[in-house]
This record gives C-alpha cells, sequence and structure tokens, in this order.
C-alpha cells in the first residue's frame, strides 16, 4: 500500500510539475524577464523545472562547482534553483558594490524548510529576514555580548581550556613512551573538543555538562547536533525551489530530518535554560551569554511578541554556539594542514615564537601582537581555506543595479568567497600557501570586512559580529601547540585537503599527527 501511494504521488508531482511550472515561471518572474534586457549571463546546464540544482548537489562541492562556471561566464552570473533566480558572484570589485551601495537592498535571507525548522522559526537572527527584530538582536550581539570588553571578561575561560588541550596532547606524548612505537593523534578532534567546550562554558557558564568532569556524552552529543545542523543547512527540498509542492511536505516528511535537528538542539539549550532559572545570578563582567541573554530577552519578547522570551534566549544561544565552535574548528584544522604541507612556514613560526616566548614558559595572550608570522598564517588560512566557501545566501529586496545588470528583487546572492579569494589579479599564486604576503605586499588588508579581496567572514551589515572573538581564539590556540610541540605527518605524503558538503568546509578526513614535546614537562602541568 506504501509502494502504490509513493507511485500515485510520483505520478501526480510529475503531472503537476509539467502542468503549472510554466504558468507559475510567467506570474512570477516573467513580466521583469521581458523588461530586463540586460540580466547577467545565465549559465547553460540547467535543467527544466529544476535548474542548475542538480550541479549543487555533488559529488563536486558546490563552490569549485561554481569557480569553474565562473571561468566560463566571468565573475558575475545566474544560475536557477526551481523557480529562484541567483546571482553568484566571485570578483571582489562586485562583492564591494553588493555591500556597500547595494548592501540595504541584500539584507535579507531566503527562506528554507532548513532554517525555518531548526531556527525557531527564523528566531535566530543569524538565518531570520531583515527588520526592527533582527536589528535589536544585532544591537543585544555586539554591546552585550561579543563587545570587546566582555571578550575581555571571558578571556580566562578560553586560556584555561586551551591550558588543557596542552596537558592533554602531552599527556599522551607521554603516556606513548616506554619504548612503545609511536602512535598518532587524530589532532582534527582533539580542536573540535577544545572548540566546543570553549563555546559551552562562554555561553552556558558552569551548567552541567559544561565543565571538562563528566562532559563527554554531552559534548559528543552537541557535536553531531552541530554538524548535523551545518550539514543541513546546504541542503534544499523540493518546497523550497518548487513552493506550489509544499504538500509533498505532508505526504512525504521531508522537512522530518530539519524537525529533528532542531528539537535536538533545543533539548540541549532547554537543559541550560532551566538550570540558570534555578540558579540565577545578578553579577555581570564573568558572566555567561546565556545569563546575558535572559536579563533583556523579556524587554525585547515585549517589542516582538511573536517570540516569548525563552525562544529569543535559546536562539541567541544557539547562533552563538554555531558561529563559534565549528568555524574554529575548521579553520585549526586547515591552519596546520597547510603548514605540515609546508614545512618551511611551520619552522619559521616556530622560529619566531622561540625568538619572542622563549622555551621557559607556555604562549600568553598578550604575546599575540609580537607574532607577526602567527597572525598572517591566520589570514593566510582564512584566505586559502574560508570555513565557509559560500557566504550564506542574502535575497534583494527590490530592483537594483549590480555592475551594470538589472537585478530583479528577490535575486539570491551567492558570493563564491572560496573564488574571490584566489583572484589572481590581486593575488600573486593564489593557491599556493604564503604568508610572507601578509607581511608585505598585503601587510594592511584584515578580515574585518573593510578590504574586499579578503571575506571570510562576510561583508556589509550582516558580517559575522564574532570576528573578533574567532581570530583571537585561533591566534591563541595556534601559536600555543606550535610552541608547545613538534608536529610531523603520519603520512609520508601531501595531507589530503578535501573538505565536507554543508555551510562550512570541515576536513573531510581525519588529521593524524605525531606530537613531540618542545618545553620543559612542568610547563604542561
Amino acid at each position: 500500500m506504501e509502494l502504490l501511494t509513493w507511485q500515485l504521488a510520483a505520478l501526480l508531482a510529475l503531472l503537476v510539475l509539467l502542468l503549472i511550472t510554466p504558468f507559475y515561471s510567467l506570474i512570477s518572474r516573467g513580466n521583469k524577464r521581458i523588461l530586463a534586457k540586460n540580466l547577467p549571463p545565465l549559465a547553460a546546464g540547467g535543467w527544466p523545472v529544476i535548474g542548475h540544482l542538480r550541479l549543487l548537489s555533488g559529488p563536486e562541492l558546490p563552490h569549485i562547482i561554481l569557480s569553474d562556471m565562473a571561468d566560463k561566464y566571468g565573475p558575475i552570473f545566474r544560475i536557477r534553483l526551481g523557480v529562484h533566480t541567483a546571482m553568484v558572484v566571485s570578483s571582489w570589485e562586485i562583492a564591494k558594490e553588493c555591500f556597500t551601495t547595494n548592501d540595504m537592498i541584500f539584507c535579507d535571507r531566503p527562506k528554507t524548510s532548513a532554517t525555518q525548522h531548526m531556527s525557531y522559526d527564523y528566531a535566530m537572527s543569524a538565518l531570520g529576514k531583515y527588520g526592527p527584530y533582527w536589528r535589536e538582536l544585532r544591537k543585544i550581539s555586539v554591546q552585550k555580548l561579543l563587545s570587546n570588553s566582555k571578550i575581555e571578561a571571558l578571556g580566562h575561560l578560553y586560556v584555561a581550556e586551551i591550558r588543557a588541550l596542552m596537558r592533554s596532547l602531552y599527556n599522551s606524548c607521554v603516556n606513548n613512551g616506554d619504548g612503545k612505537p609511536p602512535t598518532p593523534l587524530e589532532i582534527r578532534k582533539s580542536f573540535g573538543d577544545l572548540s566546543l567546550k570553549v563555546m559551552v562554558r562562554i555561553v552556558a557558564g558552569n551548567v552541567v555538562g559544561s565543565e571538562n568532569k563528566g562532559s563527554g556524552e554531552i559534548n559528543e552529543k552537541w557535536r553531531e547536533t552541530t554538524r548535523e545542523f551545518l550539514r543541513a543547512m546546504g541542503v534544499l527540498t523540493v518546497p523550497d525551489v518548487l513552493p506550489y509542492l509544499k504538500w509533498l511536505d505532508w505526504l512525504g516528511g521531508i522537512s522530518r530530518p530539519f524537525k529533528k535537528t532542531g528539537k535536538d538542539f533545543d533539548s540541549l539549550l532547554q537543559g541550560w535554560l532551566e538550570q540558570h532559572k534555578k540558579h540565577r545570578t545578578t553579577s555581570d563582567g564573568d558572566e555567561c551569554f546565556m545569563a546575558e541573554m535572559m536579563r533583556v530577552a523579556d524587554e525585547v519578547a515585549g517589542k516582538f511578541p511573536q517570540y516569548d522570551a525563552d525562544t529569543i534566549t535559546k536562539a541567541t544561544c544557539q547562533t552563538m554556539m554555531l558561529g563559534g565552535s565549528d568555524t574554529t574548528t575548521v579553520t585549526l584544522t586547515w591552519a596546520l594542514c597547510l603548514l605540515l604541507n609546508n614545512q618551511h612556514t611551520l619552522r619559521r613560526a616556530q622560529e619566531e615564537l622561540d625568538k619572542h616566548i622563549g622555551k621557559e614558559r607556555l604562549v600568553e595572550e598578550s604575546d599575540i601582537e609580537k607574532l607577526p608570522y602567527i597572525q598572517a598564517i591566520i589570514k593566510e588560512t582564512l584566505r586559502i581555506q574560508p570555513p565557509a566557501p559560500l557566504m550564506p545566501p542574502r535575497e534583494s529586496v527590490k530592483d537594483c543595479t549590480v555592475a551594470g545588470y538589472h537585478i530583479p528583487t528577490s535575486t539570491r546572492l551567492m558570493l563564491n568567497i572560496w573564488k574571490l579569494q584566489r583572484d589572481p589579479r590581486v593575488w600573486a599564486d593564489p593557491s599556493k600557501f604564503r604568508p610572507e604576503r601578509f607581511l608585505d605586499e598585503h601587510k594592511e588588508v584584515d578580515v574585518q570586512g573593510k578590504h574586499f579581496e579578503l571575506l571570510p567572514f562576510g561583508g556589509g551589515r550582516r558580517i559575522c559580529p564574532g570576528i573578533s572573538f574567532a581570530l583571537r581564539f585561533t591566534k591563541l590556540t595556534l601559536a600555543s601547540v606550535l610552541h608547545g610541540f613538534e608536529i610531523e605527518k603520519f603520512l609520508d605524503e601531501e595531507i589530503n585537503m578535501t573538505g565536507t558538503f554543508g555551510s562550512t568546509n570541515l576536513k573531510a578526513t581525519p588529521l593524524e599527527v605525531f606530537l613531540k614535546p618542545r618545553l620543559s614537562s612542568n610547563l604542561y602541568a
């Protein structure tokens, strides 16, 4: 009976596609396409009805596919995603135009089934529509949760976790002694554990499971749920691209996995929230993000009654967890991969550390300003392997002009950061890992969104608000690990640089390395 139902559904769906799609396209886009003569070039290869959706579904990663298409069609071109049109941009000049002249126009986010069900019905401001609610949550995030003073106040938390990582890595070396053959360490997982522990402590404070003791199971649950969320963020369902087929979701449960992931996240966040309500504190300073949000959420809910205070608190904390844990793991992993594939850069980094820090103490955060090569390594890693190769899509709220082309309302903007940051007009040997470029010809270029040739955190009013925290954490972590250990590849061959599908580009395979302590044993205690 089930098989028969699906056969009938498939036939009915095919009939609807054949009969309705031409009329829907005519109504939704026809007039504008007739009047707008100067549209960006449309890439070939789109299929009837679904357009270019199949090209972004693998096996090759979407940013690679779109980069190859840019070589053929130029730095701005169009693709079709069902009834929707997307503008793909891969040059810094056009990106600058989108994020300055047209920033207010490209300030919206497209709605998808995944974002709806995993973000408390768009209560997560990072995934929601632009408007008063977004502006209010953005102001709170920047002024209360991610301000420089707040990061300073919470700095001891990530310093403590980095020290704990150093002890753990040292113990893995010591326990491998007594004549035993060396055992490789999967350091990608170590970086993931570190990033997750730091974010849990900063977001949740000292709730159960936020401390190292007894938190393994909870951390693993967070890791699984986070990866599933980020993977699902890259998924477009049939109703997302063909809205008139939303009934298929009711029939086949297309959005069921998104609902499950959303419920899994909510279960973890709700547990933290309940503990905070039981032990509510009035202090600030060291106060975690969740406690800060609880203090202001009632006021926000009063202004925006579509969400209650608890939902606003959980959605904001969910944004912080997702934005802070996976991206730092990705950056640290790729940085070490690139260093191991370029041994001369690894040696130079350790020489800088030995010169300015010595071997009698550990790296401190105040030392980072004296380590320009370490800073250059992070910049070059973000350039050549950005954590999010494709910027989360935006959507135009009205007609505009970009690069001389007419861009209709509701056009999606897909910025290919991976391609943009490998532009040979800007970067000599763009595919080569060369941190030295940020010490000489590109010394003044930073990642704050003002230099459009380097946009790993995006640009415009929707730029990532956590840039300062991310840079401080990743620089200190990388400097500490390189200072504390000799690092060698497990295999005598180039490290596999293949990434994964999803909104972040995590290394697809484990990163196994051999470690050997470089400092006195008492420094790791």
